[in-house]
């Protein structure tokens, strides 16, 4: 598993880093790149659930938070210790109660050292500390972290109610279905996520951010057996020659997976999509408005009152490391 999802020898490194860049600004406007749609519309929605009194500053800067919501995908090809954040292999523990897998960083990372930690995810530890961040960030009044750190809350809240992030078979490939991951993740949200109802109701005050995370992992690995046996039973039904099709995209005709299967496949989940991208949206509003609360709920609309002096639409990506160090730092392989 760590050759499979962290090795990349040195060549292939410099190879990658031209690639990704390339395709991540080559898609065509109106297709989605892998999971970028859903992370976007997740993170615009949840502006709306938030009270009066933070709707105003999160509205003025929607767009940067909907742009801004892929920021972490972008960055796991060029950032040591980013892809972990992503992600956690449940299944890679014998056992996940709270006596064996502690739900505190601390005494995780004491029992099973923290490189153990990041080899199999780290996604309700990282929450926890985004959460704390951007307390931090809302009781210094600091609107451009606000953002910055809003925007990447919500990107790794998205993940964690994916049930192909809490598994080591993340995209299929320890059960002959390879691609599964952006076929769940991006070509059902592309193609149904018009009908989804996303009326998930205002945000809530989240008592316990800890236990929140871990629900939210917890309850998408119990979904992980439907996502893997509908997709099987299904392509074992229509064959292999009936899931792919065709699609131009961007001048280039690509294989994607027939509609005709993904509708099959979608209802067969029975709502699993949309039931999760709602809760990441509602979990998403909790989270932002908890921070704000336990900043003391400081007054918003005196922050940054024009938009284009808090944010220019980009990330600042200065990530304290050099162009050399990041270049022959070991990375994650999707």
């Amino acid at each position: 598993m760590f050759e499979q999802r962290y090795r990349i020898n040195i060549s292939n490194q410099v190879f990658l880093l031209f690639f990704f860049a390339t395709v991540a600004y080559s898609r065509p406007a109106g297709k989605p790149q892998w999971g970028f749609y859903a992370h976007k519309r997740i993170n615009r929605l949840a502006v709306f659930t938030l009270p009066p009194e933070m709707l105003g500053f999160y509205k003025k800067h929607i767009d940067y938070l909907t742009e801004n919501a892929v920021n972490p995908d972008k960055r796991r090809y060029a950032v040591a210790g980013e892809a972990p954040r992503h992600f956690i292999d449940l299944d890679a523990y014998l056992d996940t109660t709270k006596a064996t897998l502690p739900r505190s960083w601390k005494q995780a990372a004491e029992r099973y050292g923290e490189d153990t930690l990041a080899l199999h995810g780290i996604v309700p530890w990282h929450i926890q500390l985004a959460k704390f961040q951007l307390t931090e960030a809302f009781k210094s009044q600091d609107a451009k972290r606000i953002l910055k750190i809003s925007a990447d809350l919500g990107h790794y809240i998205a993940d964690a109610n994916v049930p192909l992030h809490t598994t080591r078979n993340y995209n299929g490939q320890l059960s002959g279905q390879q691609g599964i991951h952006g076929f769940w993740e991006s070509r059902l949200p592309e193609l149904f996520s018009t009908e989804y109802d996303f009326f998930t109701g205002s945000a809530t005050y989240v008592t316990s951010p800890q236990k929140a995370a871990w629900r939210a992992v917890f309850d998408a690995h119990a979904a992980l057996d439907s996502v893997l046996r509908f997709e099987k039973e299904l392509t074992d039904q229509v064959g292999e020659t009936r899931k792919y099709g065709f699609e131009e995209r961007n001048g280039q005709t690509v294989k994607v997976y027939a509609d005709d299967f993904s509708q099959k496949y979608h209802e067969r989940l029975r709502g699993q999509v949309e039931r999760q991208m709602r809760a990441s949206v509602k979990m998403v509003g909790d989270f932002w408005y908890t921070c704000w609360v336990d900043a003391g709920q400081p007054d918003l609309d005196t922050l940054a009152r024009d938009a284009a002096a808090v944010v220019d639409g980009k990330e600042e990506v200065a990530e304290k490391q050099s162009w050399w160090k990041r270049l022959f730092t070991v990375r994650p392989e999707e």
